[in-house]
């Protein structure tokens, strides 16, 4: 009996749900790690002074070797994420739009797992280093059922190897063009130089050009967000009856906030995508800085959570409406430069925002 090909209208959509799934998951794994360092912020206030690495003398190469750590997890963020984004930027939106669902809800689920280690071990000393354990216990654990996922599982969707499939024949009929123009070699005879799908493949350069107010809105979006949450949360939140709680809280709040705004754009009626609109909102974002500075100053509890979250919705809400956009009308091998450009310029944002971090503590006799 003769092998039937799949129709490519059935393959386009076959497993599409799994695939959703899927990239929630790949988008967890990917802050999973880092959000679990980084939500345990009041454990390193308290308990970092008994290092392993010193038993509590402390010295410079213990210092240098843990500053090298949060740096490597930078790095391996910065080339999952990357890669991650190119490769799903060909595909459907969905897979985008999940795939940052599943890194807003990271911290989401950190933030929650932070909350029941604290609640149980939050009068032990010796409970908290183990609740920080356990944290990265399940983080390496939940690495590692990613890096399955991704490389078994994935793979052999029929709805990734429908856009994959594309995007190789897209890559293809890009080379060909460029053979045929340089004079190198002569295409086969079904190749038509004046083919409307043989056209040559935009230089890095030419994209990032195309879409600069793209990459500038996640470059402003983040540089605000990470200027506040963790930095200021930590050190310009005042004293107030929550206690060590407070921070926890404010941190959850703009965790889970930003989770929530990742399904917003899903509701074509209200997902922005007006680029001129767009890159307002990410500029507006800096009337927040002073929002927080004021709302810490004179403001209460209530004030500054209603703000938090405020920071976590908006930064969710335009960071899949930007990535969702960026990619329509392209190629696939475009749409995965842009993808990669689009996170550098992210992460970008990200760096800049930690730098800005510490101008918060100007002033504070440090």
């Amino acid at each position: 009996m003769a092998y039937k090909e799949e129709d490519p209208r059935v393959a386009a959509t076959k497993g599409k749900y799994w695939g959703i799934f899927i990239c929630w998951l790949l988008g967890n794994g990917c802050l999973f790690g880092f959000n679990s360092m980084l939500i345990i912020l009041d454990y390193y206030m308290y308990l970092f002074p008994l290092d392993v690495a010193t038993l509590g003398r402390g010295g410079i190469a213990p210092f240098v070797v843990t500053c090298i750590i949060p740096a490597c997890f930078g790095v391996a963020n910065g080339h999952v994420q990357g890669g991650l984004t190119g490769d799903l930027s060909f595909m459907c939106p969905e897979f985008i739009q999940s795939f940052f669902a599943g890194i807003a809800a990271s911290g989401a689920i950190t933030s929650a797992l932070r909350f029941i280690t604290k609640a149980a071990f939050e009068n032990s000393r010796d409970g908290l280093r183990k609740g920080a354990m356990l944290f990265f216990s399940i983080s390496c654990f939940f690495e590692l059922l990613c890096l399955v996922l991704y490389a078994f599982i994935f793979p052999r969707l029929s709805v990734v190897n429908f856009y994959r499939s594309k995007a190789a024949s897209d890559v293809s009929l890009t080379v060909k063009s460029d053979l045929a123009a340089g004079g190198i070699g002569s295409p086969p005879n079904s190749f038509s130089i004046e083919d409307p799908a043989c056209i040559e493949r935009l230089s890095t350069k030419q994209l990032l050009l195309q879409n600069i107010d793209y990459a500038l809105d996640l470059f402003l979006v983040y540089v605000v967000t990470i200027s506040i949450v963790p930095g200021f949360l930590a050190e310009d939140t005042g004293s107030h009856s929550m206690g060590s709680w407070y921070a926890i809280v404010l941190i959850a709040c703009s965790n889970v906030w930003d989770l929530i705004a990742t399904y917003i754009p899903l509701i074509e009626q209200i997902k922005l995508t007006s680029r001129k609109g767009l890159l307002i909102a990410a500029i507006s974002r800096f009337l927040l800085i002073p929002a927080f500075y004021y709302t810490a100053k004179y403001g209460d509890q209530g004030w500054m959570i209603l703000l938090t979250s405020f920071l976590g919705l908006s930064s969710g809400y335009l960071t899949v409406c930007v990535l969702t956009e960026a990619p329509k009308g392209y190629k696939g091998p475009e749409q995965n430069a842009l993808g990669n450009l689009l996170v550098l310029s992210l992460l970008g944002g990200i760096f800049f925002g930690a730098v800005l971090d510490w101008l918060w503590l100007i002033g504070k006799g440090w």
